[in-house]
């Protein structure tokens, strides 16, 4: 696939000047984008320069993260602190996301979306208040393996840091999960499913699919 350099605010303007054209399929008043990535990748980084660039055209939009419902410390670790099985497919609380973000967005839906729903510091709930979503408000979610799962994004945006530039970014605590990220490469491919591919290897230069 052929990348063309970009910089962070022109990418952040073209994708937002993209989604003020985009009509989900399903019929819904909402557009749903993803912003996949490893952590190191700052996923969420682009989705608030997205939602910034959206505001200065007059369009809502709302940032979600999926650190926001990773499940109770007593269900994710339950295996230990670095078991990799849970950390791929259990640490995310995949039935809140569909309850409490995509529900309300589906056609049909009331728009009131919950931001966050656990704190893993406090290992508590948030008690975040509920956000109403106008119609053609935009949801940015963003997090890692969202596109492992069947959720019913309208644009989805992939992040890609190469296995190098993922392990120096990754915070040597943390290296224990980089065969999580080998995997989802290996069974789910992103780079070659998102719709818009982005590559931050240098996170001063980035690249783009266009």
């Amino acid at each position: 696939m052929r990348l063309e350099a970009i910089t962070w605010d022109r990418l952040g303007d073209l994708l937002a000047e993209r989604l003020l054209e985009l009509k989900p399929a399903d019929g819904s008043p909402w557009p749903r984008i993803a912003f996949d990535g490893a952590p190191a990748a700052r996923p969420g980084d682009l989705a608030r320069r997205v939602s910034e660039a959206l505001r200065i055209r007059g369009r809502s939009s709302l940032v979600v993260g999926t650190e926001g419902f990773l499940r109770p410390a007593s269900v994710r670790l339950e295996y230990g602190h670095r078991d990799l099985e849970s950390y791929y497919s259990g640490w995310y609380d995949t039935n809140a996301l569909w309850r409490e973000v995509f529900g309300p967005l589906e056609a049909g839906g009331d728009g009131r979306v919950l931001p966050d729903l656990w704190d893993p510091a406090a290992d508590r709930a948030t008690r975040s208040p509920y956000v109403q979503l106008p119609p053609r408000g935009v949801l940015l979610l963003h997090g890692p393996f969202l596109l492992r799962h069947w959720f019913p994004f309208d644009l989805s945006v992939h992040v890609l840091l190469s296995p190098g530039a993922l392990r120096r970014r990754t915070p040597e605590a943390e290296h224990w999960t980089l065969p999580a990220f080998e995997r989802y490469e290996q069974e789910t491919g992103p780079a070659g499913t998102a719709d818009v591919l982005v590559r931050a290897d240098d996170p001063r230069h980035p690249a783009w699919s266009g």
